[in-house]
């Protein structure tokens, strides 16, 4: 799986890849993360990236130049799915990125500003997505969440394959259940009796009721 991502905060990105599984997965080549600097695809001395609306309005526009030339210079090395991080596209859910994970090149382009120029989503963007219905200030983050959900459904990322089955979300009205581990006692409080009792039947009956999704029964028997 390669994604490549493109935004005018490089580093951002770069540093995020730099720890856990992610980084882990980049080293030992499951995935591939190149990262672009949008204005090294500018064509001015100011390596300019934005603009100002036309017909008025807030804020600024990112120009289309210099995504063109990005986006284009990606997909003749290497075509891929396109998309926009942006507050107005779907909202990812864990379907929506088992199915982003069956691609082999995702290219994610990190909106800033008042937005993107519409001839760049009108000509270039598969797809948009959004991973919430709130706004933030670039599209960096969301390019991370969408690495790191996606990275974990590549096989041989995730250590443990019975991790990924059991994950909230993986199948449909499966969530996690509450979990604990050593000391049996912590000021008091004690481990459900049930989960020391060795009877697996039983204790993945009392898990299935106690779903997160559900309301948890709780309690310290």
């Amino acid at each position: 799986m390669r994604f490549s991502v493109v935004s005018i905060f490089p580093e951002m990105i770069k540093s995020f890849i730099g720890y856990g599984l992610v980084s882990k997965a980049i080293d030992e080549r499951k995935i591939q993360v190149d990262v672009y600097d949008l204005r090294d695809f500018t064509g001015d001395k100011h390596r300019k990236v934005d603009d100002r609306p036309f017909g008025g309005g807030a804020g600024m526009v990112m120009k289309p130049e210099p995504l063109f030339n990005a986006i284009e210079t990606i997909t003749k090395k290497n075509p891929g799915k396109t998309i926009l991080l942006s507050a107005y596209g779907r909202v990812l859910n864990q379907a929506g990125i088992k199915e982003l994970a069956r691609e082999s090149h995702l290219i994610l382009i990190c909106g800033r500003y008042e937005g993107v120029d519409q001839r760049v989503i009108d000509t270039l963007v598969d797809e948009e997505i959004s991973i919430g219905e709130y706004v933030l200030m670039g599209g960096e983050v969301a390019a991370e969440v969408v690495i790191e959900s996606v990275s974990r459904m590549v096989k041989g990322v995730v250590g443990n394959p019975e991790s990924l089955e059991t994950d909230s979300f993986f199948h449909n009205g499966q969530y996690a259940f509450p979990q604990y581990t050593q000391p049996r006692e912590f000021k008091g409080l004690q481990v459900p009796d049930i989960l020391l009792s060795g009877n697996h039947a039983e204790i993945e009956s009392w898990r299935k009721s106690n779903q997160k999704g559900k309301k948890f029964q709780g309690g310290h028997k």
